[in-house]
């Protein structure tokens, strides 16, 4: 099987114009196949401010209602997304730009309230990995943004971390899949106060023993959680780290690397 990086980057690199612009020159010169999902950073937010729409988060998500699914809509899939293809064709590496509508290629269903009512978000139910495998296979890179649809011609915004996971899930089938999530610290801590106390590797039973011992932020869990259900599914690997450091994240030399052994 070929391989296949999949890589999520966040607001902390969208936000910070020198940060993106070393970021996608390394991210194009990743040799292979190569599949980027980033996040809407606070550019969103600050639009809808300026147009007097209020905005309300909820555990660190984002409540869409209709007005703000129109804003994130035109900024993520729109103007974020434009912008980094644009970049990354000046660094000659050929990108198509896309959301979960576009080739269907990831369905999803209105969220189901469970207390809190988080509007227009999509929890994902499919992914049409056979048409972004087909991409791929014309030798184009493809940059996802986190909007969604339900098939019925409803779009939904969508969590950017669940939209990698679960891409990463679906394209094992055909690669040997690397899933890296670009996050602010160094890695998986054992201490959060100390950057260079990065836990450099985790399987399941050493995962399980610091969790037990409450060794692990346990701001952490959720994530650690989730990259353990996508080992199970099929990815190879889960790597965390400093998305600016992102060639000894793939080399393995930086970040925390998750998988099997």
């Amino acid at each position: 099987m070929e391989d296949l990086n999949v890589i999520k980057i966040g607001g902390n690199i969208i936000d910070e114009e020198p940060m993106l612009s070393s970021f996608l020159k390394k991210f194009a010169s990743v040799t292979g196949k190569k599949i980027l999902v980033h996040g809407g950073g606070k550019m969103a937010t600050r639009m809808a401010e300026k147009m007097g729409i209020p905005q309300q988060l909820v555990d660190g998500r984002r409540v869409t209602d209709a007005e703000t699914l129109k804003i994130v809509t035109m900024v993520y899939a729109g103007y974020i997304n434009k912008n980094i293809v644009a970049r990354l064709q000046s660094h000659q590496c050929n990108a198509t730009g896309i959301c979960g509508a576009d080739g269907n290629s990831v369905l999803a269903h209105k969220r189901v309230s469970t207390g809190t009512d988080f509007g227009l978000a999509g929890d994902i139910d499919s992914v049409n990995g056979q048409w972004l495998k087909s991409l791929l296979d014309q030798g184009l890179t493809i940059v996802m943004a986190p909007i969604t649809h339900n098939g019925q011609g409803q779009l939904l915004n969508t969590n950017a971390d669940t939209m990698a996971q679960e891409i990463a899930k679906t394209m094992s089938g055909s690669f040997q899949v690397k899933l890296i999530y670009s996050f602010e610290k160094a890695g998986v801590l054992m201490n959060v106060e100390d950057e260079q106390s990065v836990i450099r590797s985790l399987n399941p039973a050493s995962y399980l023993e610091l969790k037990e011992s409450k060794k692990i932020f346990a701001g952490m869990i959720p994530k650690l959680d989730n990259a353990f259900a996508a080992i199970r599914e099929g990815v190879k690997k889960v790597i965390i780290g400093k998305g600016e450091d992102l060639g000894n994240l793939l080399n393995g030399k930086s970040g925390t690397t998750i998988s099997h052994e």
